[in-house]
Order: structure tokens, then C-alpha cells, then sequence
């Protein structure tokens, strides 16, 4: 299984991916989910696959060949977000018909293109897709339903991208506390917006001190405020 989160902020962005994946409990592997495409002081691309992995792994072969065709439409060449977005929808809707319905994938689409602001993308197996806004600032893919308390409770479209990667570090938390599918190590992003720049990218192991930091926080914390509840009373 997976975890995705990705938050389109006043801002930027704000991008974290495990990487595991399992074929039963005896075949778990790891494999990145977080890819980047780039273009100096132009546009900075980046998608976040769950799902089946040779379909997800497919349409971004695909998508990478194709930047290589500049006779056709593709990802150096689109022109704004949607048209990425729409691109990447027919190439993971392809794929999916060519193998099979059974074998779906779901891919974010975050970025930005020079002249237009960030954008972030939620793309289903269809290949239709929605698109994030200040009132939902956020996606998630795979895995969601452990992380997303945390998230509702404190992002807000103003929230700060150092604030906002804390939220999205301890929602991976909550979802690898509760969830074996979902594993370490994890590929995370900041992006600001007007940055043009993959310059903040991570890769956070079980040994990363400031994620060990704050899960041990986070953990000890909600403890506390738990022995802080009142008695129990429930008698009018």
C-alpha cells in the first residue's frame, strides 16, 4: 500500500511520500514514489503515485519518453498545469486499458509553470481529475484515512510551509503507527511558490533525527494530554 499527501499553500507546496510496497507480508519492497521533473527557471513538475506499480510505473516511463518527442504534446511542453493535467490523465487512462481495469493507479500532480500559479492535481484511473483550492488545500492518495485527522485539525491555506511540512511529517506518522503497508524511508518536498526549485528535497530513514524527534514528541504529547482529561462523568 501507500501514503501520499501533497498541500497546494498560499505559499507553495508542500509534498511527502512513503515508499513502501507489498505484494503480501512476504514481499515488501521499496520503491519511490515521488518523482520530479524540472526545467530551470521554468517549471517544476512533480507527481506522487499509488496504486498498482508496474501501472503507475508504466505511464511514468511513458511520461518521461514522451519529453523526449518534441513533436507531441509533453510534460516540458505543455503549456499551463491543466494541460499537464490532462496529459498525464490520458497516459494513466491508457495504460490502465491496455492491462486492465483490475490494475488501477492514482497519481497527484503538483507545480508550477512560469506565468501561472502553483497548481495541484488529483488524477484518478478514468483520467479525469480535480483540483485542489483554498478551501481544500490538500490531497491524499492511498492510505489516507489514519492522517488525515491531524490535517483537517491544523492546515489552513495561510498555514506556513515549515508549519505545514510538520502537519504532513506527522500525518506519515499517524499512518505508519496504524499501518504496516505504509513504510519508511520517505521522499519529501518544499517547493515555494515563484522558486523554480528542487533544491528542498529529502529522504527521511527510521534514523533521520529531526522525524525521530517528532515522532517521539508527537507520541509523548498526546499521552500527556490524555492523563490530562477530566474523570470520567457521565451520570447528568
Amino acid at each position: 500500500m501507500t501514503y501520499c499527501v501533497a498541500m497546494r499553500l498560499s505559499s507553495g507546496m508542500i509534498f511527502v511520500s512513503d515508499s513502501r510496497t507489498n505484494a503480501g507480508v512476504d514481499h515488501i519492497s521499496s520503491f519511490r514514489k515521488l518523482h520530479v521533473f524540472h526545467q530551470d527557471d521554468e517549471r517544476t513538475l512533480v507527481l506522487q503515485s499509488a496504486g498498482n506499480l508496474a501501472t503507475t510505473q508504466s505511464a511514468l516511463s511513458l511520461l518521461r519518453r514522451g519529453c523526449e518527442d518534441v513533436e507531441k504534446p509533453n510534460l516540458m511542453s505543455c503549456n499551463n498545469m491543466y494541460d499537464v493535467a490532462l496529459l498525464v490523465g490520458e497516459t494513466l487512462r491508457e495504460v490502465i486499458k491496455r492491462d486492465g481495469e483490475e490494475f488501477g493507479g492514482t497519481l497527484m500532480l503538483g507545480g508550477q509553470i512560469k506565468g501561472e500559479e502553483p497548481r495541484l492535481f488529483q488524477i484518478y484511473p478514468q483520467g479525469n481529475f480535480i483540483e485542489s483550492s483554498t478551501d481544500t488545500p490538500y490531497f491524499q492518495i492511498g492510505e489516507s484515512k489514519y492522517g488525515k485527522p491531524i490535517i483537517d485539525r491544523v492546515l489552513r491555506y495561510d498555514t506556513p510551509l515549515d508549519q505545514a511540512m510538520q502537519c504532513a511529517l506527522i500525518s506519515m506518522d499517524s499512518t505508519l503507527a496504524s499501518n504496516i503497508s505504509v513504510g519508511l524511508p520517505l521522499d519529501v518536498m518544499i517547493y515555494p511558490s515563484d522558486s523554480f526549485s528542487t533544491v528542498q528535497q529529502y529522504h527521511l530513514t527510521d534514523k533521520h533525527p529531526y522525524f525521530s524527534q517528532i515522532r517521539q514528541l508527537w507520541s509523548a504529547g498526546l499521552l500527556s494530554v490524555f492523563a490530562q482529561l477530566p474523570p470520567l462523568q457521565l451520570d447528568e
